[in-house]
């Protein structure tokens, strides 16, 4: 079902009410009683993990499909381990220089894993009918670093900018395709997260980041397709770098004082963020989450387009008392704007 989602960015910013939209989808797998493991190589269990969330959670802004960041790798031909207790994590990069990218393939959409994301993403739009699903997907930069193993990478940003962007150009020209299928699939929008933009300078992150996002949003954006970018790092002085790839909104990690990044950003923008998903939604108490979540809310009063997230993925593990905290703080600043409990 297509949706106007210029209409749906600006409701979600337009009123006293607030909404919230948390990177949440691994602490959902015990709701449908799945090992990880399984999950993570299932289109239709990670359906039903989303489906089982938004089923609990009835005021969380959209249905997000699983941020797996190591799909893209693996399609690449990367190796991964799987556990329980984790995301699936890269092992090792598959390349090391310019020969070795020169002779890169570009994969197929469908190649290893993306075949079961786009599948729950397709389930996902189809089933889940009372907000929009937006599909999730990994950054050019951070892409590349999966490839190439993150320090050499940043180091070679400096040392060899050429074969950085010669391994950008390939990355960016497979996420312009699935970020292509996610949008055939019925999705209303995606959630790409480039966290590893967050450790450069401004001007790198315009350079080997920011440019490369932008070729993809000016493909797949429009009225019934949103981009919200994700960067986790200290991005107090790249705001303008973020804003550039023409995003739909940015969403910030718990590195910063998210009042530094609204106070930069046009109130027609929502900015999404920022409580910790370690600190507070996995290891914290209920109460703590709950007190944070008041206190960001009440402390962020005065601009309208923010929108309460959390600064991260929401790791697996972390107990859904906590998320559900998280919603009641929600519900009770939109029930007493007036007032807050702490």
């Amino acid at each position: 079902m297509k949706r106007n989602m210029n209409e749906w960015l600006s409701g979600l910013i337009s009123g006293k009410k607030r909404f919230a939209m948390p990177i949440l989808t691994s602490p959902g797998i015990p709701l449908i009683g799945a090992a990880p493991i399984d999950v993570f190589q299932s289109g239709e269990l990670q359906f039903r993990v989303v489906r089982a969330l938004t089923e609990q959670l009835p005021d969380m802004a959209a249905a997000l499909t699983m941020m797996d960041l190591s799909v893209e790798a693996e399609a690449f031909g990367a190796s991964l381990t799987f556990s329980d207790v984790e995301n699936p994590t890269v092992i090792h990069e598959i390349v090391r220089g310019q020969n070795e990218i020169d002779c890169l393939a570009i994969p197929e959409v469908g190649a290893a894993r993306t075949t079961e994301t786009l599948h729950a993403a397709k389930m996902c739009a189809e089933q889940i009918t009372d907000r929009p699903t937006l599909g999730g997907l990994i950054g050019p930069f951070s892409l590349s670093g999966r490839l190439l193993d993150m320090s050499a990478m940043m180091l070679m940003t400096a040392t060899e900018p050429e074969t950085v962007h010669a391994l950008l150009e390939k990355a960016t020209r497979f996420l312009i395709e699935y970020a292509k299928a996610f949008k055939a699939a019925g999705c209303h929008g995606l959630v790409m997260a480039e966290p590893a933009a967050g450790l450069i300078s401004a001007k790198m992150c315009q350079e080997f980041s920011a440019n490369y996002i932008k070729q993809i949003v000016e493909v797949v954006k429009d009225e019934s397709f949103a981009f919200v970018l994700h960067n986790c790092g200290k991005t107090e002085k790249m705001v303008n770098e973020l804003l550039s790839t023409g995003c739909s909104a940015i969403h910030v990690g718990n590195a910063v004082d998210i009042r530094t990044i609204l106070d930069q950003v046009p109130p027609s923008i929502p900015v999404m963020g920022n409580l910790d998903p370690t600190v507070l939604f996995r290891l914290g108490t209920a109460d703590e989450m709950f007190k944070a979540a008041s206190e960001l809310l009440e402390v962020t009063r005065s601009y309208p387009n923010f929108v309460l997230s959390s600064g991260c993925d929401i790791p697996p593990g972390t107990p859904m008392e906590n998320v559900q905290a998280f919603f009641d703080a929600l519900a009770e600043y939109n029930s007493n704007p007036g007032l807050t409990r702490y």
